[in-house]
């Protein structure tokens, strides 16, 4: 019942994506709108309040550290090396789904309907928030601008929303100031405010991955071979966990945070970083079949571990 009460709204949220498309009840233009309002406004002020009181403690340094130079990896070397078995017509962006999990959303709530009070996947998702948020838009930005001039390339990265956001997240972080408004008499305005803003942003993601969602006979085969490549590097960093951090490994809270967290789909924040490098719809359609088509990886991961391990 828990699966379902997590997954069910994620699901929902899909399908009437995918009903809107179908039945004509959002047009394209009205849904590229949904997406400049996401891309360009909403999603940078998600990413500035998730690091502007992101816990940064030094401790969990190492675990971070590790997922974080894994997801590089999975960027710079594995997703490339694969590109001619995963498919060279989406190689222009498929490395991209090979880093980064969804936690707050799927791995979150899977995790605490076994391990209640425990928060081991936020750990990982530090990682996630420096891949997908900090690195991730740079790549972008830099991919997007092609044969583009240093100076002009320079421009479209620090004026990138993201990375905008990024910085002045970090910046409110480490010099205490975020606290300190928190803190302050405007504090529950601020945080309001805060949770207007951000609050429809998982909502409207979902919504547009239903509505670019196609899965027919020419994308079936890239996506699962996609998706065993995910799965072989996502089996890989769960034995690296063993090996490099065994005494973690041995308490059964956090082995399960790790074998739920790494069998969850691509982050869903990937989704509106792409844009920028599509060529045609099916690109989206493409991103948007081979996330939602990983959450059968995540249910299957989940009730495994409930059998053998809850």
């Amino acid at each position: 019942m828990a699966a379902i009460t997590t997954l069910l709204p994620v699901f929902f949220m899909l399908a009437l994506g995918f009903a809107s498309r179908a039945l004509g009840w959002v047009t394209p233009q009205q849904k590229a709108g949904a997406n400049d309002i996401l891309f360009g406004i909403l999603f940078p002020i998600l990413i500035f309040n998730l690091l502007a009181t992101a816990d940064l403690d030094a401790s969990v340094l190492p675990v971070v550290g590790y997922v974080a130079v894994m997801y590089l990896l999975a960027l710079l070397v594995v997703g490339p090396l694969t590109t001619a078995f995963t498919g060279r017509e989406r190689g222009h962006f498929s490395k991209y789904l090979l880093a980064t999990h969804e936690g707050g959303n799927v791995a979150l709530p899977l995790y605490l309907s076994i391990v209640a009070g425990s928060s081991n996947t936020v750990i990982f998702d530090l990682a996630g928030t420096f891949t997908c948020f900090i690195v991730i838009p740079i790549m972008v930005a830099r991919e997007a601008a092609g044969s583009a001039s240093a100076g002009e390339l320079v421009k479209n990265i620090v004026t990138n929303p993201f990375i905008i956001a990024v910085t002045a997240g970090l910046a409110m972080n480490l010099t205490g100031l975020y606290g300190l408004i928190v803190g302050s008499a405007f504090g529950p305005a601020w945080t309001a405010t805060i949770s207007m803003a951000t609050s429809p942003i998982v909502a409207i993601i979902l919504f547009c991955l239903g509505y670019d969602l196609t899965v027919d006979k020419d994308t079936i085969g890239p996506i699962l071979r996609l998706g065993a490549v995910r799965l072989a590097w996502c089996a890989l960093i769960i034995a690296g966990f063993f090996l490099l951090f065994g005494a973690r490994m041995a308490n059964r809270e956090f082995l399960i945070a790790v074998l739920i967290y790494f069998m969850c789909p691509t982050g869903f924040g990937m989704a509106p970083l792409l844009h920028p490098l599509y060529k045609d719809k099916s690109d989206a359609g493409f991103t948007s079949a081979f996330m939602s088509l990983y959450i059968i990886v995540t249910l299957i991961a989940y009730t495994l571990v409930v059998l053998f391990l809850a």
